[in-house]
């Protein structure tokens, strides 16, 4: 395949792909694209930058009976690769911790021109690949290990229990955080034995295929983790008929259709769904620290990110305080398209997200909402450049109100009683991230507990728990199933068996001896081993 971006590089002149200045080249972008596995289709894609609008690069598209040929492929590849012990499996992620540190300028300039991120928040991404490749690359084997417990009769019971890989896993990628979301997804699913097919988002496939070239590189056995890129009504079936596990990210209504169609099959699957994430200011809290925890919380990634704030609860006694505060540090963010360090914000990534924001925005002010900053499109920065926005005054028949915006939207609500706003923070269908804020860290994880969301954090927004890979990542109610990070990341795509070698005393009485006896000594010696064990 070939990208059809300008690239030059020679005679002095800069690289660019898509209009960009200094992004890797076209034809680097062609090779990486060359990496999708299948692609019969004829009709390729061409994907744009979302800071120009211009081409970046045209990508394969798998047919089904493509994907069901990379499904068997990969089940040829996984026996072998599952052979391997986990310690050696673990050396791969190891390897590639570095390579992705050492080599992170490329994989920064393509986030950037792919998903129009502010290179900050493209930076984001490098550290959460590397967290994660570190945590298990250090932590798999320990956690995947045979385990000794407690058999029924102490010494005469040896039990066990293995974790064996499910076999070929099936990873749905959203768009919005191509590198980052790929690692916490595939890097368990492989230390773990199993083979993976992703399908990646076609807007942002170039960095999920980088990722997966490093990975060759660092050791990875070419069939265990293959990329297929595809249109969902084309190749939406065998993804979902063909892996023994299955891994999705992306909204709710889609994650409940994925789930109906894989339960007949009595497969597992995860999924991390949609969120309205609320932000409660406690009246003791440092109004400062607060309003620039909430611009981050709010507006990282342009409010593309799944645990970003959408809602903020301020008590009314710091509520005035908190907005000016808030205000002005959102008037002062820099939106920009450079590849570097220049931009607070970058761009919307598509034209469906700016027509969505802006449908959103729209909506509450014409049902009586205030917007005190922002609340239109910059086309003189880019296409699909929005303002980060504050709105306030928000009335519940506004789609603003309880839909998910996922852009740099949010709306701040007063309140009296600590009662009340985690009530209202609790009021809604979903449940995936959450903040407080407080100068009582007591108080903050107490208030933290009575949140109904799978992640909360206190005196940060969300990349506290984000990036300690060791909690387990994942929603509540609407916002999804199961969890990413942490040890249920990696045992999800395994399945348990246990395993138990009984010596000496049989668990049913001699001939010998009556059972009435029998039963009475077993009582005797149950109640003993609860104080025993």
């Amino acid at each position: 395949m070939t990208s059809t971006a300008a690239t030059s590089g020679h005679e002095g002149k800069p690289t660019t792909v898509g209009g960009v200045v200094g992004a890797p080249s076209a034809a680097r972008g062609a090779q990486l694209a060359r990496r999708a596995a299948g692609g019969q289709d004829s009709a390729p894609a061409e994907m744009t930058a979302p800071f120009t609008g211009l081409v970046t690069a045209t990508v394969p598209q798998a047919t089904d009976a493509d994907v069901r040929r990379v499904f068997a492929g990969a089940r040829d590849a996984q026996r072998a690769w599952a052979a391997r012990p986990v310690r050696a499996r673990q050396q791969i992620l190891t390897r590639l911790h570095r390579l992705v540190l050492d080599r992170q300028d490329e994989i920064l300039d393509l986030v950037q021109v792919e998903a129009g991120k502010a290179r900050i928040d493209a930076f984001d991404e490098v550290s959460a690949t590397a967290l994660v490749a570190a945590y298990y690359g250090k932590h798999s084997a320990r956690i995947l290990g045979a385990k000794r417990v407690a058999g029924v009769i102490p010494l005469l019971t040896k039990a066990t229990e293995l974790r064996h890989p499910k076999g070929v896993v099936g990873v749905i990628s959203p768009w919005n955080y191509p590198l980052a979301l790929t690692a916490m997804d595939v890097f368990p699913a492989l230390v773990a034995g199993n083979a993976v097919v992703q399908k990646a988002d076609n807007q942002t496939a170039l960095s999920a295929l980088w990722l997966n070239e490093l990975a060759e590189e660092a050791g990875l056995p070419a069939g265990v983790w293959q990329i297929v890129l595809g249109r969902p009504a084309e190749i939406g079936d065998a993804i979902v008929e063909e892996p023994d596990y299955l891994c999705f990210t992306g909204s709710t209504p889609t994650g409940k259709a994925l789930a109906a169609k894989i339960a007949g099959r009595l497969v597992g699957y995860s999924l991390e769904l949609g969120g309205k994430n609320p932000m409660i200011v406690l009246p003791d809290a440092p109004v400062a620290k607060a309003a620039a925890g909430a611009v981050t919380a709010c507006f990282a990634s342009a409010g593309q990110l799944c645990v970003s704030v959408e809602r903020i609860y301020v008590h009314e006694s710091i509520r005035e305080e908190f907005t000016r505060a808030f205000v002005a540090k959102t008037k002062a963010l820099r939106l920009g398209g450079e590849l570097n360090y220049g931009a607070d914000m970058g761009s919307l990534t598509s034209e469906n997200q700016l027509t969505s924001v802006s449908a959103h925005v729209e909506d509450a002010r014409a049902k009586g909402a205030t917007v005190l900053t922002g609340g239109r499109a910059r086309p003189d920065h880019g296409p699909l450049f929005y303002e980060p926005t504050i709105v306030t005054d928000v009335p519940e028949n506004a789609d603003l109100f309880a839909a998910e915006t996922f852009g740099p939207v949010v709306s701040i609500y007063g309140y009296q009683d600590v009662e009340d706003a985690i009530e209202r923070a609790n009021d809604t269908a979903f449940g995936l991230n959450a903040s407080v804020w407080t100068g009582n860290a007591a108080t903050g994880r107490a208030v933290a507990a009575r949140i109904k969301a799978g992640t909360v954090n206190v005196n940060e927004g969300y990349a506290a728990t984000f990036g300690t890979i060791a909690l387990p990542m994942g929603g509540m109610k609407e916002s999804g199933q199961s969890r990413r990070n942490g040890v249920e990341g990696l045992v999800k795509y395994t399945e348990p068996q246990s395993i138990a070698v009984q010596r000496g005393m049989r668990l049913r009485p001699p001939r010998f001896v009556p059972s009435t006896l029998w039963v009475r000594g077993m009582t005797a010696g149950i109640r003993l081993l609860r104080r025993i064990r």
